[in-house]
């Protein structure tokens, strides 16, 4: 009978660790590539150790479990089984639900269309930024950009055509942005990027590199066989830095949405900053032209699949 017992433990308890070599796969699997799916890929491999041994023991002292206190092995497997599968069931409850906050977090600062920060993470992050700018004495910019009528890119193509090549123009102002850089989309066709650790000087350097860069490109419509509209695109730029003149977060904004307004007023498709900085204007016969246009030719461009 004490051995019929032992026995069934033993066997119990591999099944539980059985149990927990699931559990750990599918927390396996939720993890991205790196030294912490390693750790516990390593864990996978310690379980299944553990399963043969738990089994081998149950075979080799079937027959030898006569008195109450050769019952403490088993047990011991029993618990050892129960803490192994609980650690692999909080695990991946915790894995799943830190996922879910993640998930739902990114929706609450992302712009769904852009993917682009929203409006609210901007508030909340230039608050911060200009504080910590403050504390530390590091220069801290933000350059305004608007795209030059965008709304003939509508007109011409329509709303659908329009999100996407807003998303694609969005992909290739991050290609151009450096790391320690902050895309966020302020509105409509106009966005805001945080530029930290950079002074007026490199901002509008930033900010001029940005506009030859959505100058050259064309946005190409795919939207039928042998038929690819190229559309051009301009933008102007108003950039700002920590100082005298702003020394708050809105106050910053504010001040780049005045320079934006000039280099609006004086044209379009420049960049212009404080009376301090230079003012980066384009290129003899570079003016915003008509960007619902339609090129002609082939030409480097991003695809837009519509």
């Amino acid at each position: 009978m004490l051995g019929v017992l032992a026995t069934t433990l033993v066997l119990v308890s591999a099944g539980m660790l059985c149990g927990s070599l699931y559990l750990t796969r599918r927390l396996t699997a939720q993890l991205p590539q790196g030294p912490l799916r390693n750790y516990w890929s390593v864990m996978l491999v310690f379980v299944c150790m553990f399963i043969v041994g738990y089994l081998g023991y149950a075979w080799s002292s079937r027959h030898s479990h006569t008195k109450p206190s050769d019952l403490i092995v088993p047990g011991v497997f029993f618990l050892g089984a129960c803490f192994v599968w609980l650690t692999s069931n909080l695990s991946l409850r915790t894995a799943v639900s830190l996922m879910r906050i993640s998930f739902l977090e990114e929706e609450n600062i992302s712009d769904p269309l852009t993917h682009a920060f929203n409006r609210r993470y901007l508030d909340r992050r230039l608050r911060e930024e200009c504080a910590n700018a403050r504390r530390t004495g590091l220069p801290l910019s933000v350059l305004m950009l608007d795209i030059d009528h965008f709304k003939r890119v509508n007109d011409s193509f329509g709303h659908q055509a329009g999100d996407l090549v807003l998303a694609a123009f969005t992909a290739l102002v991050k290609q151009q942005l450096r790391s320690q850089d902050i895309l966020t989309r302020f509105g409509g066709e106009e966005f805001v990027v945080i530029a930290t650790h950079t002074p007026l000087p490199g901002a509008v350097e930033l900010a001029e590199r940005l506009r030859s860069a959505i100058q050259s490109n064309r946005f190409i419509l795919m939207d039928g066989p042998g038929h690819a509209p190229g559309i051009g695109l301009t933008c102007s730029f108003g950039v700002a830095s920590l100082g005298e003149e702003a020394d708050q977060a809105s106050e910053l904004l504010g001040l780049a949405d005045t320079h934006l307004y000039r280099a609006k007023h004086e044209g379009r498709n420049r960049v212009c900053a404080g009376p301090s900085a230079p003012l980066a204007s384009p290129e003899p016969g570079t003016q915003a032209e008509a960007p619902a246009k339609a090129l002609a030719g082939g030409g480097s461009g991003i695809q837009v699949l519509t």
